[in-house]
Parts: C-alpha cells; sequence; structure tokens
C-alpha cells in the first residue's frame, strides 16, 4: 500500500465537502421545483407538521459527491474496490429513490409495498455477497472483535446469514432518519472507522470510499441540520445502510456493525419492543414514541439534543470498534 493512496484518501475528504455543499445550492432548489416536499406522517409528533413541504431525496447531494470522488481517485489509481462498495450502496440509494419518487408522485407518505422493498433488497445483498466471494475479498470466516479469532461457517450458512444482517441493517439506517440531520451525523463516525480501519488494514483501496463519503456528509449536513432545508429521504437512507454494510463485509467484518451500528440497532429494537409491547398488554405502549428519538423529544428533548447524544453513542462505539479490530493491524 502506497502512502501516497492514503494521503489523497484522507485529503479527499475536504474536496467532497466541498462540492457537496454546491451541489446542495443546485440540487435543493431543483427538488423544491419539482414540488418533491417531504409528506409527515400522521402517527409523528405534531410539532413535525411545520416541516411539510420540505424537499425529500436530498441524499442525492452526497450520492452524486461520492460517485464523483469514487471515479476520480479510481481513474487516478486505477483500483474500482471503492466503487463496488458504492454501487452496491447506490442499488439501496435506487431503490430508496424510487420509493421517494412514489411518495412524491402520490403526494402521501406511501411508496414501494414492503415486499418490494424486501426482495429488492435481497436480490442486491445476495448479489453483492457473491461478487465479493468471488472476487476474494470476502470468506466465510466469521471474526470476532476484540480476538484475532473466528469461526468458520459453510458458505452455503454464511451467505444467508450475511443478506439477513445486510437487509435489517439498511433498514435500521432508514429508521434513524426521523429527525433533521440524525442519519447524517450517526453515520459520520461510522465513515470515520471504515475509513481508519481500511487504512490500518493496508487496504488503501477501500479507503476511497468511506473518504469522500465522509466530506460529503459533512457538506450535506450543512443543509440536512436542524432546521433541515431538505431530508436525504429513503434515497439518501437506504445508500447510507448500504454503504455501513458494504463497507463492512468488503472489510470481511460484518460482526463489527454490532458496535459500530449500535444507535441503528437501538432505534429498530425500540420499534419491535414497543410493537411487541402493545400487542402483549392490548394498547399500552412501552415508550411514548418509537422510533425511540421520538420518545426523547416527547420528553421534551430538542431535535439538537437528541443529535448531538447519539452522534456521540455513535462515535464512541466507533472508537471502541476500532479498539475491537486491534488484533487484525
Amino acid at each position: 500500500m502506497k502512502d501516497g493512496q492514503i494521503l489523497t484518501s484522507i485529503l479527499s475528504i475536504v474536496p467532497a465537502f466541498v462540492v457537496a455543499l454546491i451541489a446542495g445550492r443546485f440540487i435543493i432548489p431543483w427538488l423544491r421545483a419539482m414540488k418533491a416536499g417531504q409528506t409527515i406522517r400522521e402517527v409523528g409528533p405534531k410539532w413535525h407538521n411545520s416541516k411539510a413541504g420540505t424537499p425529500a431525496m436530498g441524499g442525492l447531494v452526497f450520492i452524486l459527491t461520492a460517485l464523483i470522488g469514487v471515479v476520480v481517485l479510481g481513474l487516478i489509481y486505477g483500483s474500482w474496490t471503492s466503487a463496488l462498495v458504492f454501487a452496491f450502496a447506490l442499488i439501496f440509494g435506487v431503490i430508496g429513490f424510487l420509493d421517494d419518487f412514489r411518495k412524491v408522485k402520490k403526494k402521501q407518505n406511501e411508496g414501494l409495498t414492503a415486499p418490494q422493498k424486501f426482495v429488492l433488497q435481497l436480490a442486491a445483498s445476495a448479489l453483492y455477497l457473491y461478487i465479493l466471494y468471488r472476487t476474494g475479498h470476502l470468506t466465510s470466516r466469521l471474526w470476532i472483535p476484540f480476538t484475532g479469532l473466528g469461526l468458520n461457517i459453510p458458505i452455503w450458512v454464511y451467505i444467508p446469514f450475511a443478506v439477513f444482517v445486510i437487509v435489517g441493517t439498511v433498514n435500521a439506517v432508514n429508521l434513524t432518519d426521523g429527525i433533521d440531520g440524525l442519519a447524517t451525523g450517526v453515520t459520520m463516525p461510522v465513515m470515520i472507522f471504515f475509513l481508519v480501519t481500511a487504512i490500518g488494514l493496508k487496504k488503501a483501496e477501500l479507503a476511497f470510499f468511506p473518504a469522500v463519503l465522509l466530506g460529503a456528509l459533512g457538506g450535506f449536513l450543512c443543509y440536512n441540520f436542524h432546521p433541515a432545508k431538505t431530508f436525504m429521504g429513503d434515497t439518501g437512507s437506504l445508500f447510507l445502510g448500504g454503504a455501513v454494510c458494504g463497507m463492512a463485509f468488503a472489510l470481511d467484518m460484518p460482526l463489527i456493525l454490532i458496535l459500530v451500528g449500535l444507535v441503528y440497532i437501538i432505534e429498530t429494537l425500540s420499534v419491535i419492543l414497543q410493537v411487541g409491547y402493545f400487542k402483549l398488554t392490548h394498547g399500552k405502549r412501552l415508550f411514548k414514541m418509537a422510533p425511540i428519538h421520538h420518545h426523547f423529544e416527547m420528553c421534551g428533548w430538542t431535535e439538537v439534543k437528541i443529535w448531538t447524544v447519539f452522534t456521540c453513542v455513535s462515535a464512541v462505539m466507533c472508537v471502541i470498534a476500532y479498539l475491537s479490530a486491534a488484533p487484525l493491524r
């Protein structure tokens, strides 16, 4: 691994940030002109009604920025491994775009049906895992964090397990996108982790994607932070879910998602627990509202406070995840 690749990966964060800032200046007005306004869920907090009409599909800002960055770095170094991870995330972004587009077209908060999204996500996950396996980036050895040990699993068992993990994680990231800037803030430390880990494992070609996405998310956050001028929509949140999973499996360390993705997991568990408790108690609720970020909203936390706390939790877990990977470096 050349030092130049490492330096380029780190330095690419800055131009990606600038490009995202510039892209937002054009994409957000275009979305507004296209009347791609967000429809607020009827069951959400009442004060979110004031956000109705805020342009959705803003995830296009960091998706297009990441595309430019990955292509440019790929051409410079002749390495397209990061492009493979981007392509995988992009498939999920396209699924999200179709979902958002149908919502905008119908002017209601319903897009693709759950079965439609599930089948598309399953197919994308299986294809990506197959390509990684065939190209030697993925093994069926399940590395255990904090150890240098791994479990050798038959590939016919590993692939279904991996598909389940990917689909679950992607939709967990989607659930996290519920208040201004939350999914963006929580995911930025995760991209820092993958960037530093790829460099530490001497896989600089995999450092390009998290680096440019980190910069792009920073630029996007300038528009997405409270009060948001645009929402990423399913276009952005599903892309981010694909990016997180794509990096974890490309680095052959899927169990690291338990650590770096703790916030996503908690968000999902809060929904599962809420639904389960509601059914068991015939109408009682465990939380004031789920996902859990809405519970804290109902408890009087501001969106900025929730963003700060959740992002800090994500950052701390990413530090722990980095320490857990020490035996691999």
